[in-house]
């Protein structure tokens, strides 16, 4: 994983994103090109304009102002003449000013359908990328940190887009202007002294910035301790009161509190500390500029009114300075989040789409042919994987993985759905190698009910029915009355339109699974994969879903991996599994006649019923 990535998904020896502005910037230009806006090079060309037209407004107003002054100085004639001199230029300033005011509001009204659709843009084509990398990748990553990768660096475009292209660069060209300004109608020095000052006002902002992440950093800490505590505290409220520790959690969370007041006082002292050294170069540097204007006007190079604006063009170029050390640090963030959005984007996607696609054999009415030759897998983080695996699962039949944990169960299944690819050898369905097909047809043509059925924060129906949005009710209410799952929903006082919760958590083990099943059967699969699809069912739902599963047997194939032998006993043929090979095959009684592995296997489990069996009747009597 890289460096970016690691610091946005929260992984182990993660570091800071290195901060490069031109080729930031660069992909931002790339991510607004690329946003396919309404009219983009248009909206793009206008909005330009007016900054520059804005800019150029502010900083020659004050020129009027000037004349103004002088005209009433030096004024000869009439007075009503001088008067109308006068007001004429004063209202041609109030105009200048007006525009240069009103272009950054007509320039965002112009410009926001560009910079939203080039944030939707960036969020969309991140998000997708993101579900089209590997079950690898989402192993190791934290989805909540991914999301937030996501959400940032959509969002630090349309921020970058407006700080950094309609607010620094723009005040970087006000001030060549308004340098171009002073040394053309007054003196050279002038403008020597205002950019020197905007030198040092920014030298001074970059550092101060810097030394302020510190404390800015500290304050985040402490606040995410603090909100940590809270939440962890209310998530856990029954067993602190079981266990009467409120006062101690309540002093825990006060702790907390008083490092993020410590915290926050820092943060403030240096910022306060920031805005004074701010306020004192901007200061100076206006007193250094009135000062060589007056000394100007006593050598009679200058007017009165020239000071004025001098005055005025001067504070014209340092409004949008104010807010440079506030902005700094978000500048720089919004560009480190960007880069972590391109750099997840520069994930090459371990399972990708073929070159030149193969399709599949047109369905068999007795299911699909899987097939798996010589396929060796391992994870990262396994010291051993599968190992010259071979095996056939013929049509219409029902194979079973069974073996002890971490034996290759579950890696095996994810191989025949395509979640992930083989090292060496090739898996292959209906004679059709997985890698040749896109995603698209073979998840059409394969199901999957895990082990832990997660669910979407939405109703029943729509959870079920996420296999083929557009199927009909009666279909729908076969694949649940298939998964036994009828008498529940017809209890319900909502019934198909209950929400379930943020994955499922408002249903029970047992229940989710059958809503996954139901799901599953309503995708109507050339191939079936079960991996403990029955594990957390009672006894006897469990029969009932088996003996379901033995009617929907037909006319497709199946692959189940099951932890208890018992519900596998039926089975065309069984695969024993251990340390990545499989050391037998057969039939549940061949395979116990011949008194190897999964004899061993199924004595263990008939003693763990056992034991099982005579606790639940010690404690019933």
């Amino acid at each position: 994983m890289s460096p970016h990535l690691a610091v946005a998904t929260g992984a182990p020896g993660a570091q800071a994103s290195k901060f490069g502005f031109w080729s930031s910037m660069a992909d931002l230009v790339r991510l607004v090109l690329r946003s396919r806006a309404p009219r983009l090079k248009s909206r793009l060309g206008v909005a330009l304009g007016l900054v520059i037209a804005g800019k150029w407004t502010g900083v020659v107003g004050p020129l009027l102002i000037s004349r103004a002054i002088d005209r009433l100085a030096h004024g000869r004639g009439e007075h009503a003449q001088l008067w109308i001199g006068f007001a004429g230029l004063v209202l041609g300033y109030v105009i200048l000013r007006f525009l240069a005011a009103a272009t950054p509001y007509v320039r965002d009204a112009i410009f926001t359908p560009v910079s939203q659709r080039a944030l939707a843009q960036s969020a969309a084509e991140t998000f997708a990328h993101s579900l089209s990398l590997s079950l690898n990748f989402h192993q190791g990553k934290q989805s909540g940190a991914l999301a937030r990768l996501i959400d940032r660096g959509a969002r630090s475009t349309d921020f970058l887009l407006r700080s950094v292209v309609f607010n620094l660069g723009p005040t970087a060209l006000e001030l060549a202007m308004a340098a171009y300004v002073l040394t053309t109608r007054f003196n050279w020095r002038l403008a020597a002294v205002a950019v020197v000052t905007i030198v040092i006002y920014t030298l001074f902002t970059f550092a101060i910035s810097d030394w302020r992440i510190r404390h800015r950093r500290e304050l985040n800490d402490a606040d995410s301790r603090a909100a940590g505590l809270a939440v962890d505290a209310l998530m856990n409220y029954e067993t602190i009161k079981s266990f009467g520790s409120e006062a101690r959690l309540v002093a825990r969370y006060g702790d907390a509190l008083e490092d993020y007041a410590q915290a926050a006082v820092r943060a403030n002292s240096s910022l306060q500390m920031l805005n004074t050294v701010q306020s004192a170069v901007l200061n100076l540097g206006l007193l250094a500029v009135v000062l060589l204007a007056g000394d100007e006007v006593l050598a009679g190079r200058m007017s009165i009114g020239g000071i004025t604006a001098c005055i005025l063009i001067l504070q014209q170029v340092y409004a949008p300075l104010f807010s440079l050390g506030m902005n700094y640090r978000e500048i720089r963030q919004a560009f480190i989040d960007m880069e972590q959005m391109l750099e997840l984007r520069a994930i090459e996607p371990e399972i990708r789409e073929p070159d030149h696609p193969h399709h599949l054999p047109p369905a068999k009415e007795v299911g699909a042919e899987l097939r798996f030759e010589a396929v060796a897998f391992r994870h990262g983080g396994r010291s051993q994987g599968l190992q010259e695996v071979d095996f056939v699962v013929a049509p219409g039949t029902t194979t079973a993985l069974v073996g002890p944990s971490g034996a290759g169960k579950t890696t095996l299944a994810r191989l025949a759905l395509r979640l992930l690819d083989p090292e060496s050898g090739r898996v292959t369905l209906d004679g059709v190698d997985l890698r040749d097909l896109t995603q698209a047809e073979l998840r059409r043509a394969t199901a999957l009910v895990p082990q832990d059925v997660a669910l979407f924060n939405d109703t029943l129906w729509a959870n079920i029915a996420f296999a083929d949005p557009e199927t009909g009710e009666a279909e729908v209410w076969a694949a649940v009355r298939a998964a036994e799952l009828a008498p529940f929903i017809e209890g319900l006082p909502d019934g198909m339109q209950t929400i379930v919760g943020e994955r499922g958590l408002k249903l029970s083990g047992g229940e989710r699974q059958r809503v996954g099943l139901a799901r599953a059967l309503l995708a109507h699969p050339r191939l079936l994969v079960l991996d403990e699809a029955t594990s957390a069912l009672d006894g006897p739902t469990e029969a009932a879903i088996q003996e379901t599963l033995r009617k929907v047997r037909s006319g497709r194939t199946m692959l189940v991996v099951a932890h208890r032998l018992s519900t596998v006993m039926d089975a065309d043929q069984i695969l024993v599994v251990r340390r990545g090979r499989i050391v037998e095959r057969g039939r549940h009684e061949d395979l116990l006649a011949s008194g190897g592995e999964y004899a061993a296997l199924w004595r263990r489990q008939i003693r763990a019923d056992d034991r099982a069996s005579a606790r639940a009747l010690a404690a019933a009597e």
